[in-house]
Parts: C-alpha cells; structure tokens; sequence
C-alpha cells in the first residue's frame, strides 16, 4: 500500500444485542429497586434510603428522555438524536 492512500477500513458492525437498550434498563432497573428494597427493610442500611431513591428517579428520568428521543426519531423530527430504534 503507497503512503499517499488513505486507510479506509471500517470496524465490523457490532452485533444486534450489543445494541439494544432495553437488557441494560431492565438489568439496572431491577438493581436498583432491590437495593431500595433493601434499603428500607434492612436497618443497618437506613442511611442508603435518600440514595437508591435518587437512584430511581435518575433511572426514571433518564429513561423518560430515552424515549421522549425516541418517539422524536419515529416521527422524524430534525433535531432527534440518530440512531434509536
């Protein structure tokens, strides 16, 4: 290969379930709710309360704009994030 070429390779396509989004909510999801769970059942852990309830709600609010974005891409809005499907 001559040097004045340029190297136009592409990585290969990562798998399908690689880029699913759901597996990863629901994973994270459900470790947070047991953590919060725990929580308020569990004395010892009383002082994680006000954490896995922000836990929560950042879950919540995070995957609140995922689909607020990804309803925008369905639609076909112009400034949509690319790329959810």
């Amino acid at each position: 290969m001559s040097s004045d070429e340029p190297d136009v390779r592409q990585p290969p396509e990562l798998p399908a379930a690689l880029l699913a989004p759901w597996p990863v909510i629901v994973v994270i999801t459900c470790g947070w709710l047991i953590a919060t769970v725990l929580a308020f059942t569990v004395s010892a852990l009383h002082d994680w309360r006000p954490i896995t309830v922000a836990g929560l709600g950042v879950g919540v609010l995070g995957t609140s704009i995922f689909l607020w974005q990804r309803h925008a891409v369905r639609r076909g809005a112009r400034g949509a994030q690319q790329g959810l499907s």
